[in-house]
């Protein structure tokens, strides 16, 4: 008994303590995102993209991203790059850099993603080639 009390206080007291906690999830036609945590210069999200979806042909002026694939088959586009991404492989995407994330499986792809530059917002978005007509003229 004295056991289950020690590991009870252990975890209590390595708890991470979170910055700006926010776990709002935004709905998209290929799926979702929910913002985990946000700081100074950095974001991470928890993405879920459905079987045979994909998320737009992009590029961020502002930030670059860090994938991790949390659960399924990533098909991600790097510039002129292809590659395809199982559970707890990864992948950088550096700013500037035009970039797509593709589910090709039949399970659904969740992944973390963890943004960093400075300035975070999801207008800081191009769009080159877009699925569900969402296509804009680069800025």
């Amino acid at each position: 008994m004295v056991q289950i009390q020690e590991i009870s206080q252990l975890s209590t007291l390595h708890a991470p303590t979170v910055p700006n906690e926010i776990t709002a999830t935004e709905s998209r036609p290929w799926g979702s995102f929910t913002t985990l945590e946000e700081g100074p210069g950095y974001k991470i999200k928890r993405i879920e993209v459905k079987p045979g979806h994909r998320l737009s042909l992009q590029m961020h002026h502002h930030r670059s991203e860090h994938w991790i694939v949390v659960s399924g088959t990533a098909k991600v586009t790097c510039g002129e790059t292809e590659q395809v991404l199982f559970t707890n492989q990864s992948t950088y995407v550096p700013q500037c850099i035009n970039h797509r994330l593709e589910n090709p499986g039949v399970i659904l792809l969740v992944l973390i993603e963890v943004q960093n530059g400075e300035y975070l917002g999801e207008d800081d978005i191009v769009r080159f080639q877009d699925d569900y007509a969402r296509t804009e003229k680069a800025k």
